[in-house]
């Protein structure tokens, strides 16, 4: 299981709901950050369906706004839910990251 894709399949709900709970943000602007933050290997073709499943979801909320530069853009912010389940997801992460590191350490 060297292949990074299958985990960050079950990593990027979390990690796209914390980029959004910074700031009000759009698609390629979340991808952007994402490249920037070493998710390389995450492609922008896979970050749309996952938005719109989020939104779905109830976890973001997703707002057409006219842009300066171009043709309008959908802007997302979090849901009450969204802010749940984004620490949902930090506890569960502390605790695995903390199981591997000691399991490591053995």
């Amino acid at each position: 299981m060297s292949d990074s894709s299958q985990l960050l399949k079950g990593l990027m709900d979390g990690v796209i709901l914390k980029i959004i709970s910074r700031e009000e943000t759009y698609g390629y602007e979340i991808y952007t950050k994402l490249q920037l933050l070493g998710f390389t290997d995450f492609a922008e073709g896979s970050l749309y369906p996952l938005l719109l499943r989020l939104e779905k979801k109830g976890l973001i909320l997703g707002v057409k706004k006219e842009s300066k530069i171009g043709p309008s853009r959908k802007y997302y912010t979090l849901t009450e839910s969204g802010i749940e389940e984004m620490e949902s997801f930090k506890t569960a992460w502390d605790k695995i990251t903390e199981a591997v590191k000691v399991l490591w350490e053995e």
